[in-house]
Parts: structure tokens; C-alpha cells; sequence
């Protein structure tokens, strides 16, 4: 046995070993630079166009799509409702109420002023959380969460209620969205620095904005008759007023141009 030759073997192998984990480790770190450049570049572009926002989430978050059907009420479901006239209208899918007995609210409207009755008198009460009061339409809106998460202006899964002229609510109309699945396995998401950089670049996020509020909820992705997709999404508050939106998995900035779900901004 010729112990120089396999020493001489040992030393090539451990030095092309070295080179291999030298690349490898090269290829990480500039990877990983890249990564930081990339999030300082974001931030200081956001910075310089003084566009200011809370901590946000920097470790990875999975979702996925969701698939939905509207709710077909029935006259079973109309017995439930006592003290409650109720127009049921082809296709059953949304509910007109009118209230025996009309709910007078505060001058100054608290969401805990609805609950109880939300809570003991309307379809799935428990499914659904204040979204916004419109003063311009005399409405309250209720929006239908899944896992704690907004159904973003989803026009199947919603209540109004409608206020008269003495600050009262007499009516409402309810729709309400069942069978939500989740279609595909939970994927990483965007996160909301990216989301937010997108925003920007396209022009919708303009100077000297101050976002107020990030949260994920689902926003309507296709919409048939009989079922609907439904896909996570960003939701950014800017200035307390208004919202702007992206989807979460693919990035598309998300805009709502329906007259109803204008109204319920």
C-alpha cells in the first residue's frame, strides 16, 4: 500500500471539499446580502418619501385560497328570526328584514351597542364584525370573518342596517357565504414590506401617507353565480380613512370598483 498516494488523494479531496463549501457559502452570504439591500432599499425609499407605518411582520407566513358558496335562505331559516318580517326574494340568497321593533342607537355609535342583538336575533350572528358605519347612507355594515380573518367588501357575506330618520335602525339585509374550504395547502405569502412596496411603486401609496392599520383577511378572486374563490389579502389603513389593498400570494394590487363596495369605505 502506497500511503503517499492516498495521502496525496486525502489532500485533493479535503481541498476540493473546501472550494465546494467555500462556493456554497459565497452563494449564501451574497444571497442573503442581496435580501438585506433589497429590504433597506424598500425602506429607504418609503422613508424618503416620509410614507410612515407601524412594526410589521417580518417572519414567513403561509395561507391559502378559499373557495365559498352564497347561502340559499330558506323557510326554515326565516322561522328562526322572531320579531323580524322577512322578504325572501328569487334567488334566496339575501335576506330583507324589516324590524318589529325598531333598535334606537346612541348619539355616538359604538359597535357593542349592536352585539347582543346581532348576536341572539340574526343568522349566524357570530360569523360577522363591524366593518363601517356610513353616515352619507344612513348604513351600518357588518362584514362575515373566516378564522378570524375579514371577507374584504365580499357583497355575498355581509349585513346592512339601515337607520332612519331618528336614529334608528328599522331594517337590514343580510347575506352570508357557507361551505368555505380551503382549496390548495397553506404557501408563503408576501410579506406586508413587499406588499407595501408594490403599493408604492405603482403610485397608489402617495407621500406622506401615515398607514394606520395592516391586517390580512380574503378578498374575492373569481366570482361565479353559484360559488366564488377567494384569496388572502393585505389590507393597508392609510391615514384612519382609506384602504388599499393586495393579494397576498400573487401581488396584484387590489381595487374595489363596484359602487356598493365605494360606498362601504
Amino acid at each position: 500500500m502506497d500511503w503517499s498516494k492516498i495521502k496525496t488523494i486525502f489532500i485533493i479531496t479535503f481541498l476540493i471539499l473546501d472550494v465546494y463549501l467555500l462556493f456554497q457559502f459565497m452563494k449564501i452570504r451574497d444571497a442573503n446580502k442581496y435580501e438585506i439591500i433589497t429590504e433597506t432599499s424598500i425602506v429607504e425609499k418609503l422613508e424618503a418619501d416620509e410614507i410612515s407605518y407601524k412594526e410589521l411582520p417580518k417572519a414567513p407566513i403561509k395561507a391559502q385560497y378559499l373557495s365559498a358558496k352564497p347561502k340559499l335562505f330558506t323557510k326554515d331559516d326565516i322561522a328562526k328570526l322572531k320579531g323580524q318580517i322577512v322578504i325572501l326574494k328569487e334567488p334566496a340568497t339575501s335576506l330583507q328584514v324589516k324590524l318589529e321593533k325598531p333598535i334606537t342607537l346612541n348619539t355616538k355609535f359604538e359597535a357593542a351597542e349592536l352585539s347582543p342583538f346581532i348576536k341572539d336575533n340574526v343568522l349566524y350572528g357570530d360569523q360577522y364584525q363591524f366593518w363601517k358605519k356610513n353616515d352619507k347612507k344612513n348604513t351600518i355594515i357588518y362584514l362575515q370573518h373566516y378564522e378570524n380573518m375579514t371577507l374584504y367588501e365580499n357583497l355575498s357575506g355581509m349585513i346592512t342596517f339601515q337607520i332612519d330618520d331618528t336614529n334608528q335602525i328599522v331594517s337590514y339585509e343580510q347575506t352570508f357565504l357557507e361551505g368555505i374550504e380551503k382549496m390548495t395547502d397553506g404557501e408563503e405569502i408576501l410579506l406586508p414590506l413587499k406588499a407595501l412596496e408594490t403599493l408604492h411603486q405603482k403610485g397608489v401609496l402617495k407621500s406622506k401617507s401615515k398607514i394606520t392599520k395592516v391586517e390580512l383577511g380574503y378578498s374575492t378572486l373569481i366570482q361565479l353565480a353559484a360559488s366564488q374563490a377567494l384569496a388572502p389579502t393585505w389590507r393597508f389603513v392609510v391615514d384612519d380613512k382609506e384602504s388599499l389593498y393586495v393579494n397576498a400570494l400573487e401581488g396584484q394590487i387590489i381595487q374595489f370598483n363596484s359602487d356598493e363596495t365605494r360606498d362601504m369605505e
